[in-house]
């Protein structure tokens, strides 16, 4: 499809929405203070920063992450060109706000927290335990993108400086039908007709997508992120477009998230036996 090729959670998600209270910058200006950094840190860090960035761009076949990955999603699905997309779900200064307080948890998280839970929610897989590698490599890579700027720890919710903005029109204006008459003209080529994906784009709705725990699941989040994000390097979708698009494709079945089938046992919540794969 020309238009969701990439599509998955936010959050992280899931997901991935960064804070509008922590920055002034607008997606035009957001290139001028986040860069992606052009060096990787020298010796092994540079090496699992490295990594990091295999693991978001092939989550869902890498030999560390795939086996937490209940999808055909990766990282990069949602958080286009590894997260270094400066509008669509960027990673670029995310790490600025963490730890950050959390109303979904009800608690003070941090980065890595935020990372596993996508890997449950928009992955629809298990969450990896904390310091495992796939982890580490992931929030190591992630935090890279954010080197050279300031901390601000995010008060309010997970989010970053360069968050996806809550599109103006409302969503109980959403148009079903008529985003089924858009998913067919503009989307399908590269989702598939029945939404199950093709090469040039992953599935978006149905057991291999996104589960109803990701934030894309909701019809505002996922237009927001349609309007920035698709069709990619050529952004044309109006609000009503993206929002009409987002019900029709949230109007399908997925699979429901039920927390505690994406828990690992107590004994695998942590981990730090990197020699285990």
């Amino acid at each position: 499809m020309r238009y969701f090729r990439g599509i998955a959670f936010f959050f992280l998600l899931t997901g991935c929405y960064l804070l509008s209270t922590l920055a002034a910058e607008t997606p035009d200006t957001i290139g001028d203070q986040y860069k992606v950094p052009a060096e990787y840190p020298p010796s092994e860090l540079g090496e699992i920063v490295k990594l990091g960035k295999e693991i978001v761009e092939q989550t869902n076949v890498h030999p560390l992450s795939k086996d937490y990955v209940g999808n055909s999603l990766t990282c990069s699905s949602c958080h286009l060109k590894a997260g270094t997309d400066p509008r669509a779900a960027t990673f670029l200064g995310i790490a600025t706000a963490y730890p950050a307080w959390s109303p979904r948890e009800k608690r003070v998280i941090t980065l890595e927290d935020r990372v596993l839970n996508c890997f449950m929610r928009s992955q629809n897989g298990m969450r990896p335990p904390l310091g495992s590698k796939v982890s580490t490599a992931i929030t190591a890579y992630i935090t890279w993108l954010s080197s050279g700027n300031a901390i601000r720890m995010n008060h309010e919710k997970p989010l970053g400086p360069n968050h996806v903005r809550p599109l103006k029109i409302k969503p109980e204006l959403a148009n079903v039908q008529r985003g089924a008459t858009l998913y067919v003209n503009q989307c399908a080529d590269c989702h598939g007709d029945e939404g199950t994906g093709t090469e040039e784009g992953p599935p978006v709705w149905g057991e291999k997508s996104f589960n109803t725990g990701a934030g894309l699941s909701h019809n505002d989040k996922l237009a927001a992120w349609l309007k920035v994000a698709m069709p990619p390097d050529d952004t044309n979708l109006s609000e009503q477009d993206a929002l009409d698009i987002a019900a029709y494709i949230n109007s399908h079945e997925r699979p429901r998230f039920i927390l505690k089938e994406h828990l690992p046992a107590v004994e695998r919540l942590g981990t730090y036996d990197w020699q285990e794969k």
